[in-house]
């Protein structure tokens, strides 16, 4: 008989979202018996936690893989050189020229709900992490649980939403952006044309666990089919503070060798702004593809 082995090891990090995963080594490959566990454990709690991994690039694509196939990222100038799977998250200059996307995420999104298929999850991957002389660390990221804050929803709130249909725009957000921070090059026709706009329902429910998720963000979401922009703009802020609150959130203070994972469709993320250009930040993410959006 062959030897066997222990379930995975779960400690849970907040109350509706997060759990690290413990002893683990992701350079090494998984048996199917545990890919099928972390599987589970990442529908169940949305975001899961790796301490002290240490990765090549090849490892973490095929890590990454047990989930699914992995997308290529629209902003092609920003992937890993051979390896387009792998999307460089960095303030870290070289030759003059950034080498990655330096104000990814600070603001509120889930990853790629502006396209017709959204992205199951993304894998994050801790290489330098901002700190000052003491050791402080900067640059946490924060995640709540939009299955957590749909049922928190009253009944008629819940009833009010069912049916609704909401626009998702990435070139709404890239252009903001783009106003904030000049290195960001504007997007080419070809990029345009990969993200146009798409709608999606208010209310999703998720592919595996069948929970209900508010499926609504104030990075890509523009606005509420059928209502007026002002009936829409305040329905959509409603919505954005709702799903942010402090009791839906886990904020993860980042390690060097850290991994982290989350669900696309049952959280949202915000990346904090706290440090400078002379604090070095290095990260790097795969994005696995994900289902139709219901």
């Amino acid at each position: 008989m062959g030897e066997l082995k222990m379930p995975i090891e779960l400690r849970t990090l907040a109350e509706h979202v997060g759990a690290e995963v413990l002893g683990i080594d992701l350079s090494k490959t998984l048996e199917p018996r545990q890919a099928e566990e972390l599987n589970d454990a990442f529908n169940t709690h949305g975001v899961l936690l790796f301490r002290k991994q240490s990765l090549t690039p090849e490892q973490h694509i095929g890590f990454s893989r047990n989930f699914g196939s992995l997308e290529v990222h629209v902003l092609r100038q920003y992937l890993l050189t051979n390896h387009p799977e792998i999307l460089v998250i960095s303030n870290v200059l070289e030759d003059g020229k950034q080498i990655g996307i330096n104000d990814a995420g600070q603001y509120w999104h889930t990853d790629l709900s502006y396209k017709e298929v959204p992205s199951k999850g993304s894998v994050l991957y801790a290489k330098r992490i901002p700190f000052s002389g003491n050791d402080k660390t900067y640059g946490d990221t924060c995640y709540v649980s939009t299955a957590a804050a749909y049922d928190a929803l009253l009944p008629n709130e819940q009833a009010q939403l069912a049916g609704l249909k909401a626009m998702h725009r990435y070139e709404a957000r890239y252009e903001r952006l783009r106003q904030q921070n000049e290195s960001r090059q504007q997007l080419t026709e070809k990029q345009k044309q990969e993200v146009p706009p798409v709608v999606h329902p208010v209310i999703r429910t998720h592919p595996y666990t069948g929970r209900r998720c508010l499926y609504v963000n104030e990075g890509f979401t523009t606005g509420i089919a059928g209502m007026s922009l002002e009936d829409s703009n305040r329905l959509l802020q409603k919505l954005f503070n709702h799903c942010t609150q402090e009791k839906f959130m886990y904020r993860h203070k980042w390690q060097v060798g850290d991994v982290l994972m989350w669900d696309n469709c049952s959280t949202q993320h915000f990346a904090i702004a706290d440090y400078g250009i002379d604090q070095p930040r290095l990260m790097h993410r795969t994005t696995i593809t994900g289902t139709a959006v219901q």
